[in-house]
């Protein structure tokens, strides 16, 4: 199935994975009203898609996203602050919609990722990028800042190092965003992020979808808690609940039986 507009389209394999594609390559895949208006229904719609185990994010052409779209930021300088708030609302929103999905989400990145672009890879649970590709939080030189992104970027590399790219607006490469935990994969090129989608989709049939929804909000929980009594309780009931459930189960029978579990046959 595909979405339409066509600024974003939809692929969903029979095993359930799914591919959703930046169509917009000669405005270099840059934000604008209608592009993220199309992310965030897609998904919304793949958040009750039960079908879908892994969802891959990549950009058409050249480059993964370069942003903000200029003719979009030069309609937003003419609204309001109540309508710039709107606007940007929906920006956060949808890449709350992208956080917030149960499955396995995959950013394939190259060419760049910059700004809005970056917030997207930061708001997925793994990225792949090929070496060359680059990155930039470039807000501060149009006296902007990058708001709406950063609850997603300082959760993937840290208030410290955030705050030194949010602030210098520097830019770098696909190694150096590995380096900081902005990429978990560089790879040499294009060849090289089709054999990791091929890698990922492979890990993410082996896994029971309800307990990859878990360990997800299993690690939102952990990271805003003290270590003490208290999360050592919830995190022992939160175990009890998967050995009980009817994956925990299923895994475990499989497991004695020497067989793949149902959620991977």
């Amino acid at each position: 199935m595909s979405t339409d507009p066509s600024s974003v389209l939809l692929d969903v394999s029979r095993n359930g994975v799914a591919v959703v594609t930046l169509n917009r390559p000669d405005k270099r895949n840059a934000f604008d009203e209608l592009l993220i208006a199309g992310l965030a229904d897609t998904f919304e719609t793949l958040k009750g898609a039960d079908h879908v185990r892994v969802v891959f994010l990549r950009g058409a052409g050249q480059t993964f996203c370069a942003g903000a779209d200029i003719d979009w930021m030069r309609r937003a300088a003419e609204l309001t602050e109540l309508g710039n708030e709107t606007d940007a609302l929906t920006l956060a929103r949808m890449l709350q919609h992208l956080h917030e999905l149960p499955q396995l989400t995959v950013a394939l990145v190259h060419g760049a990722a910059m700004g809005g672009g970056a917030g997207l890879v930061a708001a997925c649970d793994v990225a792949v990028a090929v070496k060359s590709t680059k990155f930039a939080f470039s807000e501060v030189k149009l006296g902007l800042t990058p708001a709406t992104i950063s609850p997603y970027v300082v959760e993937a590399i840290g208030p410290r190092w955030a705050k030194a790219l949010f602030a210098t607006a520097e830019a770098f490469d696909a190694a150096f965003a590995e380096k900081i935990g902005l990429v978990q994969y560089a790879v040499e090129d294009a060849e090289g992020l089709d054999q990791m989608m091929l890698h990922l989709t492979d890990l993410a049939l082996a896994a029971a979808p309800g307990a990859v929804k878990d360990a997800k909000a299993l690690v939102r929980y952990v990271a805003g808690h003290k270590i003490d009594d208290n999360l050592a309780k919830e995190t022992a009931r939160r175990i009890a609940a998967r050995r009980g459930s009817d994956e925990g189960k299923e895994g475990l029978a499989a497991f004695l039986e020497k067989r793949k579990p149902e959620w991977n046959s």
